[in-house]
């Protein structure tokens, strides 16, 4: 069974990390030799998001290198433990509703 502390913001507005460039994380989150990700690869992106909500130990790792608007955005996609999608599903309901797709 996953015993890990997943932290969770008050909210998700909180979250207003970078959303363009090149981050690199601290190494105590991204110890695999490369910590940087370019925010404007889906891929990277991704991995980026999976990397910060698996190691973050304090909100402020949160509220740092996550932004809410992407989070809800990429949320569906994200490949996350059973455990951690379940406490932010739980404190934020709206991130287990799937997008809209819009009509164009």
């Amino acid at each position: 069974m996953d015993q890990r502390h997943f932290i969770v913001p008050a909210s998700l507005a909180e979250l207003r990390g970078p959303t363009s460039g090149v981050v690199t994380l601290d190494r105590r989150l991204d110890w695999s030799g490369d910590a940087s990700y370019h925010l404007e690869d889906l891929g990277d992106l991704q991995v980026m998001y999976q990397t910060v909500l698996n190691q973050a130990t304090t909100a402020a790792d949160l509220r740092r290198w996550l932004d809410g608007d992407t989070l809800r955005r990429l949320w569906p996609e994200l490949w996350l433990p059973a455990r951690l999608r379940a406490l932010w599903q739980a404190r934020f309901p709206e991130l287990a509703v799937p997008p809209r797709t819009l009509a164009g």
